[in-house]
């Protein structure tokens, strides 16, 4: 999203010079969000792919497939790729994204773990809950590991997921809000075991299951973290950049190197590694402008998510008050399956979960962006009206 994003706004501001957009993966730029559609049998890699190779010719965008960047030498201003190609570049944005993160835990080795990140991973779930069985356990309860569940479970697998939380989502959903959800996917077919952690992923060379930390043994045939994703920042260490949890950047989203920009998952900006399709794309936009010789602000993203499970509409953004220390507005009904939370400070929505019944959201997100002061709406906040704020 972000280097996609950052090469068509150069070539908007700029129409006559070169740019080429390197990626290691065999595929143009797609939708790793539509991954879960692609994993349930309900979209094809066509489906996915968001921009074709046509578009790239159209935008006079060389790209290169199948190709990382194995060095930068920022005093010759120079890269070097896996083939040991030398090309020289005059701007160069660092877009190599996240990957996903690998606890350490005894066995994860074993045929039969996975990640899921990208068409390459799905596929090879694919193949193996069809050769191997189809008892999957998923170690991470946050937005990914419960879309992935449910895209496997409607490929008729049994689901185990296995969260260190006490509650399912924990960034998203506070507990009373987590404990619907849980019930209504437990519904679906989900089981759940919460609060405690995997000691070791059991079996030989193959999975045969796992083991918790309270002594349990849990089954599968299949093993699938979703444990989150960290800055992929090899390149960057070897060339001495700036980085912290991510690389850093200023406002501009300059590195520290000069002519360096950097953007999308891989970046930390003023503490905050967001991970995000939305923070991708703004971060894009900016330093694709800021690349073509425009100063643009880059002011961060206020975190929101939904949940892609049929059947289930979740929205969250913001600061969701998980320990219940702000003012906030609830609405439940555990019957019907929805929860909504509204978040205040001074008077100002400064978070929201919408669950059950996303009617409002966009309205919400414009408040939380413009930091509208609520004083004279509190009433309508009070009972989830959001017609006229």
């Amino acid at each position: 999203m972000a280097g996609t994003t950052a090469a068509y706004q150069i070539r908007k501001k700029d129409t006559t010079g070169e740019i080429i957009l390197f990626t290691r993966e065999p595929y143009p730029f797609y939708s790793r969000i539509r991954l879960i559609d692609f994993l349930s049998g309900s979209a094809s890699i066509s489906d996915l792919l968001l921009k074709k190779e046509d578009w790239y010719k159209k935008q006079r965008i060389s790209l290169r497939l199948d190709t990382a960047i194995t060095q930068i030498n920022p005093k010759s201003k120079q890269v070097v790729t896996q083939r040991g190609d030398s090309l020289k570049y005059d701007k160069l944005l660092l877009a190599m994204g996240g990957s996903p993160f690998v606890p350490p835990i005894t066995g994860v080795t074993k045929k039969g773990v996975f990640t899921l990140r990208t068409i390459q991973d799905a596929q090879a779930i694919l193949e193996h809950i069809t050769k191997e069985g189809n008892r999957v356990i998923v170690i991470g309860g946050g937005v990914l590991g419960l879309e992935a569940g449910y895209a496997l479970r409607k490929q008729g697998c049994k689901i185990d997921v296995i969260e260190f939380f006490p509650r399912l989502l924990p960034r998203q959903m506070d507990s009373e809000g987590a404990g619907i959800l849980q019930a209504q996917l437990e519904k679906k077919g989900f089981t759940f075991y919460l609060g405690v952690k995997t000691q070791k992923i059991t079996g030989g060379k193959q999975v045969d299951g796992i083991r918790l930390d309270d002594g349990r043994d849990i089954k599968g045939d299949m093993v699938l973290l979703s444990a989150g994703i960290r800055p992929t920042v090899t390149v960057a260490q070897d060339l001495g950049i700036d980085i912290d949890r991510g690389v850093k950047v200023d406002d501009q989203l300059h590195t520290s190197f000069p002519d360096i920009y950097a953007a999308g998952d891989i970046i930390q900006h003023k503490n905050s590694v967001y991970g995000i399709w939305p923070a991708a794309e703004t971060q894009g936009e900016i330093a694709g402008v800021n690349m073509a010789g425009e100063k643009r602000i880059y002011r961060g993203t206020t975190p929101s998510n939904m949940l892609k499970v049929s059947g289930i509409d979740l929205f969250s953004i913001g600061d969701i008050d998980p320990e219940g220390q702000r003012n906030s507005f609830l609405h439940k009904d555990k019957a019907r399956f929805i929860y909504k939370k509204i978040v205040l400070a001074n008077n100002r929505i400064i978070g929201a979960i919408l669950y059950g019944d996303t009617q409002g959201r966009q309205r919400i997100v414009a408040a939380i962006q413009e930091k509208k002061d609520m004083s004279n709406h509190l009433q309508e906040l009070r009972t989830f009206d959001f017609g006229h704020i």
